[in-house]
């Protein structure tokens, strides 16, 4: 018989086929697209370009195959992509098997309902803090979240929630070179004075943004542990100051600190 494959699809015996590495360069590249598309949410052409580091014509491509396998959906008349209801599906799944969420979801919705702010759940990778989940607050203004988004360590409550527990020459490599970023007068920029927050985040059993990466913004942070007794996650709840005050701080913690108690216990923490 005769071989009628394409040159490049072609493999001898024993060797790698030579189209493997294009193909893994656009698969890394079409996630790269993907993944710009899914922060941007919805965005042109040359705004995934730009965002993805990439050509208009080569991000056209890659957005035209997502397109057609259902990730990536196009509006004709504003000429705008989304993220497709395949890429749910995809999320769906991770979601519906992740035990942390599942853990989590009842009670982020009492918490929210009780104190009618923002609850998120994030996870420490590597220099940052990543949000994975959220239920959003019942005011008119709240604040959120973008999911898969990380947010720096030293000046947040989740941050430093993640890392209280940690050692401290883990605590430095994570956090990297001095002085670190500042994004108000309130922000934490050199090493002893995160370590001696973190000391007072241990101390009191929780955490608080207060105002470190946004004016007019707090927030307040508490660990969520596993069957290892290791903090695995962290609980927060973020409100305008207007909302939530110093005075409020104790009431709030209390409320925080109950649902952080039967998320560890689902999770197999006991005390």
């Amino acid at each position: 018989m005769t071989d009628t494959s394409p040159p490049n699809t072609r493999q001898k015996t024993g060797r790698a086929r030579t189209g493997d590495a294009g193909s893994v360069r656009t698969l890394e590249r079409g996630l790269k697209v993907l993944t710009s598309l899914a922060e941007l949410g919805q965005a042109s052409l040359t705004q995934v370009a730009k965002a993805a580091g990439l050509s208009a014509s080569t991000t056209y491509r890659l957005l035209e195959t997502l397109r057609q396998s259902g990730f990536v959906e196009w509006e004709e008349r504003s000429g705008q992509f989304s993220v497709g209801v395949r890429s749910y599906q995809v999320g769906a799944a991770f979601a519906g098997r992740n035990t942390l969420m599942n853990a989590a979801q009842s009670e982020m919705i009492s918490l929210v309902n009780d104190l009618g702010e923002t609850a998120n759940l994030a996870v420490l990778r590597e220099n940052e803090a990543v949000y994975v989940h959220q239920v959003e607050g019942r005011q008119l203004v709240r604040m959120f979240a973008q999911l898969g988004a990380g947010t720096l360590l030293n000046c947040s409550g989740v941050g430093k929630v993640l890392l209280a527990w940690q050692g401290e020459e883990d605590v430095a490599g994570r956090l990297g070179e001095q002085p670190y970023a500042a994004f108000t007068p309130n922000s934490i920029t050199t090493l002893p004075a995160y370590l001696k927050e973190l000391a007072k985040v241990r101390d009191q059993g929780f955490a608080l943004d207060d105002e470190e990466r946004e004016i007019g913004v707090r927030c307040m942070a508490t660990p969520l542990r596993d069957h290892t007794r290791q903090v695995v996650a962290s609980l927060s709840i973020s409100a305008p100051t207007s909302r939530f005050s110093r005075e409020q701080v104790p009431a709030f913690y209390e409320r925080m600190e109950a649902a952080s108690r039967v998320i560890s216990a689902r999770l197999g923490w006991t005390p």
